[in-house]
């Protein structure tokens, strides 16, 4: 065995290597001031690293039940949880002086880029042969390169600026840029824009609420839904929203089930969130009653005779109507069947605020009338004047700001399973924006249902999201709430995914529910 050596390290160790950076940090260099001193120093950083904490919207976070695995579930929980995951957020440190395009400093001369190389490498080939450049070790024989004016002379910025304009003149096409428009002289030539901090996607919201629904008579209860749909698209954009305005009495029909009823079946409002705006976007009504024998139209009869001024008269059908209905009610009331529907046009609510008032008595029509007030003349006319509008262009259509409006709609059409299909849905609902609607043919069922429609604000109270989360604020749990309606969009939206919805049942019902 040789003495007196080194011992060598073992092949089998990782020996870490040195960090360039901190070693210098640790260690300065002690350099005169000289042209190679810029050779160990680093520059200074242009990029600052900002940890901004996640918003959570909700009260508490979105995460899976115990039962899902313990891995997924915490990161799920840590993903979820607003500012337990903060977001790293790179900006660029502007550098003064560096012209208007954006605050992007030059690159280093003491790191050129791949593509500096390059040009350097290439423009030796266009030196003279017999020059020092292309002949480094023939000093002897090398001839000067031609000097370079005003090389080390100083220039304004501006002069600069304005000579190298007058060299992009030179041999310019004037034909072929007047292709293109003249750009802005207050925008940069390079603009940089900082990217937002990702986080939920919201499109044009609208606040729904159902105040009142009414009937000539009052024989049973009646459940309604709410969603939108597109005409043109022929799709729905939204899932449903269920509401009940039974009045306690007819709730009684019912049977009452164990314990309470969970708070978020007792809302009667709902935002709506509507992507891509267009005029085609109806809010369609449909109405749902307890299951019973016989006929949608043998059912639908009563509300089409019957009127609340002949009670005194109708008083033993009224009376037969009724213990009918509290039979089915008693052993089927757990189950529903189709009523009525009706729809609204979105583009009349939006366009016409404050201005147009609609018809309350447009009964003889046929077609879905409501009421804002005052009358200002026909159906039809209404309607003309509206696709005169629609047809300068589709900037009209935008629900992000508009006067609040109450309506009051009065006529349903019976909602026949057999004969209203989603091919038909879509067919009567572009129907309904012409003058000459062919729905005037359907005998209607008159009714009254209250509705507002809004803008919805910004930080609405007692809100609750699809997954029924708690939206902030939420002062008090035991309000009646206000629900976010999940939105399928007509078309992709590319955005990242910041929050958590769980996957359920529901949501295969959902996803048939977008198909139509």
């Amino acid at each position: 065995m040789l003495t007196g050596l080194s011992p060598q390290v073992p092949l089998t160790e990782v020996v870490e290597p040195v960090d360039f950076e901190e070693y210098l940090a640790a260690h300065p260099p002690e350099l005169e001031p000289g042209p190679l001193r810029d050779l160990v120093e680093f520059p200074a950083d242009d990029v600052e690293v900002v940890r901004e904490p996640r918003e959570c919207r909700t009260l508490e976070p979105g995460v899976p039940d115990e039962g899902w695995v313990p891995g997924l579930r915490l990161a799920i929980e840590r993903w979820e949880r607003g500012g337990t995951w903060p977001c790293v957020v790179l900006q660029e440190t502007p550098s003064p002086g560096w012209g208007n395009a954006g605050g992007r400093t030059p690159p280093s001369p003491l790191h050129p880029t791949q593509e500096e190389l390059k040009r350097r490498s290439a423009s030796l080939d266009d030196t003279p042969r017999g020059s020092w450049a292309s002949s480094v070790f023939d000093l002897k024989n090398s001839v000067a390169d031609p000097l370079l004016p005003g090389l080390l002379e100083h220039t304004a910025m501006e002069e600069l600026d304005r000579s190298n304009e007058e060299l992009r003149k030179e041999n310019r096409h004037p034909e072929l840029l007047a292709l293109f428009p003249a750009p802005d002289e207050d925008e940069a030539v390079e603009r940089c824009s900082m990217p937002e901090i990702p986080r939920e996607h919201f499109g044009q919201r609208i606040l729904v609420k159902c105040l009142s629904l009414k009937f000539e008579i009052e024989i049973e209860p009646i459940f309604g839904t709410l969603a939108l749909y597109d005409s043109k698209e022929k799709r729905k954009i939204s899932e449903n929203f269920y509401f009940d305005l039974n009045s306690e009495q007819v709730k009684g029909l019912l049977r009452a089930p164990s314990g309470h009823p969970a708070i978020s079946t007792l809302a009667r409002s709902a935002i709506f969130s509507i992507t891509y705006p267009s005029p085609d976007i109806f809010l369609v009504i449909k109405l749902e009653k307890v299951l019973q024998q016989g006929d949608i139209s043998d059912c639908c009869e009563p509300y089409m005779v019957m009127k609340e001024t002949d009670a005194a008269k109708n008083k033993e059908k009224l009376e037969k109507l009724r213990g009918t209905a509290e039979q089915f009610c008693s052993r089927l009331g757990r189950y529903r069947m189709p009523f009525a529907w009706t729809a609204i046009h979105l583009l009349n609510i939006v366009s016409t605020a404050g201005s147009l008032e609609h018809d309350p008595t447009d009964a003889e029509s046929g077609e879905p009338s409501w009421d804002r007030g005052q009358r200002r003349g026909t159906w039809n006319e209404r309607k003309r004047r509206m696709l005169e509008r629609m047809s300068a262009g589709e900037e009209l259509c935008s629900f992000a700001s508009f006067r609040p409006a109450t309506l009051t709609v009065t006529n349903f059409f019976k909602q026949e399973g057999d004969r209203l299909s989603a091919e038909d849905l879509y067919k009567f609902l572009a129907d309904m924006r012409r003058p000459t609607s062919l729905l005037r043919r359907l005998r209607p069922i008159t009714g009254a249902l209250k509705v507002d429609i809004s803008p919805a604000p910004e930080s609405p109270h007692y809100c609750l999201t699809p997954e029924l989360l708690h939206v902030k604020p939420y002062p008090d749990p035991r309000v009646r709430p206000t629900k976010e309606i999940l939105e399928f969009p007509a078309r992709e939206v590319y955005v990242p995914h910041t929050t958590y919805r769980a996957v359920a049942k529901g949501d295969c019902v959902r996803e048939a529910a977008a198909k139509g």
